[in-house]
């Protein structure tokens, strides 16, 4: 009985390393071979933007809000089947990606951020099942706790989802996890009438990377290592969605299929007595048909999240013997349309460090970031103007 119960302990916590330690664990079942966790991860932050308030929205503004704040339930039973369950408690953040929003009367949300079944046939053969993170870019696929800086690309989201989508993927590792392969097919745009979209299509993509030094053999990625683990990856993928909008929601006509790819390196190596040093860059294009040229475009195929393509690279090091690691990021992107102005670009950079009290689980973060406007100006009441961010954020994995 108590190999049994050290053997399920021992295979939960390889299922559950994403953190350094574990949260409480229970088994359960014939042999015990039922294991439950529970963990509590939390990102609180201060924000202060040089724009946003005042008479003229040209005052600074300041808040404190929770970033992330969640509970996650992680499941194992046998050597095959496992399962993530994850909810988040969200405010409303009153400092947006590209202003300061006019309402004081913002909304709460408890959602089911995860719900995913995990079905391990064979290290080449993997199924998940359920609400999950979809197979496109590295960066979305990133651990939100684990980041090299402060958060993902403010920018990286495709059309009409979030960073999670329902439906059903395919995986595994080939060739000694030196090849790794996803297919996926869900529900991208939710199902709508026709009065909004010309159809109801199901989203595929396809994603492989080639890993040449440690493996990244996992379902998700880390934006970093902290040193502990040699990787040089390589990464594409690619996305379709057939008749997802109207280029003229008025006439109902224009039909529009969504497509997008990227390609992505990350490298990190730690050097004896030297620190570690990390390195990560992608591209990505998302292609919604030139619907903003239509007489009346579908809202969903312009703005952040519409038809844009942009690049982004980052770099981190670590000191060898403080746990204190400095980065930067730079991302430059161009949106077909954004706050009313066509061809819009944005320059975004950044840096600060990372302060590790107990590795991922408890860690401080600063970073200061700029974003600039290639047109700046006030259309229709959405105002672009170049702006500085200041964030300082604990986070604490329990």
């Amino acid at each position: 009985m108590k190999k049994n119960i050290l053997g399920g302990l021992l295979t939960g916590a390889v299922l559950f390393a994403g953190t350094a330690f574990a949260g409480p664990q229970m088994t359960f079942g014939p042999e015990d071979k039922g294991v439950l966790q529970l963990d509590y991860k939390g990102q609180f932050q201060m924000t202060a933007r040089d724009s946003g308030s005042g008479a003229n929205n040209e005052d600074s503004t300041a808040n404190f809000n929770f970033r992330r704040n969640r509970i996650a339930l992680m499941g194992m039973y046998g050597d095959m089947m496992s399962l993530y369950v994850q909810t988040e408690f969200t405010e409303e953040q009153n400092i947006t990606t590209l202003g300061v929003t006019n309402s004081s009367n913002l909304k709460t949300e408890f959602q089911m951020l995860d719900a995913v079944m995990r079905f391990d046939v064979d290290n080449a053969f993997k199924v998940n099942v359920g609400k999950f993170k979809y197979n496109l870019s590295r960066e979305n696929l990133e651990a939100c706790e684990m980041p090299l800086t402060l958060d993902r690309s403010l920018f990286i989201r495709p059309a009409y989802t979030t960073t999670r989508d329902q439906g059903v993927a395919v995986w595994g590792n080939l060739f000694n996890d030196v090849f790794q392969y996803r297919a996926d097919i869900m529900e991208g745009r939710k199902a709508v009438s026709g009065d909004i979209a010309p159809s109801s299509s199901l989203r595929y993509s396809l994603r492989g990377h080639v890993t040449l030094l440690d493996p990244e053999s996992d379902y998700g990625y880390k934006g970093t290592y902290l040193g502990k683990k040699k990787v040089l990856t390589f990464g594409a993928a690619y996305q379709f969605e057939p008749e997802i909008a109207y280029g003229d929601m008025l006439a109902k006509a224009d039909k529009k299929d969504y497509t997008a790819w990227t390609v992505d390196a990350f490298f990190e190596y730690p050097l004896a007595g030297a620190g570690t040093v990390t390195a990560s860059a992608a591209y990505e294009d998302v292609n919604l048909d030139d619907a903003y040229k239509g007489a009346n475009p579908d809202p969903g195929t312009i703005g952040l999240n519409g038809q844009k393509n942009g690049w982004y690279v980052k770099g981190g090091y670590m000191l060898p013997t403080v746990p204190l690691q400095f980065f930067g990021r730079y991302e430059k992107w161009q949106f077909a349309s954004l706050n009313n102005i066509f061809d819009q670009k944005i320059d975004w950079y950044g840096g600060g460090a990372n302060y590790f009290f107990r590795d991922q689980n408890l860690k401080l973060t600063m970073e200061v970031s700029r974003t600039a406007f290639d047109k700046e100006g006030t259309v229709n009441g959405l105002v672009s103007k170049d702006f500085t961010t200041f964030i300082t954020q604990l986070q604490l994995i329990f």
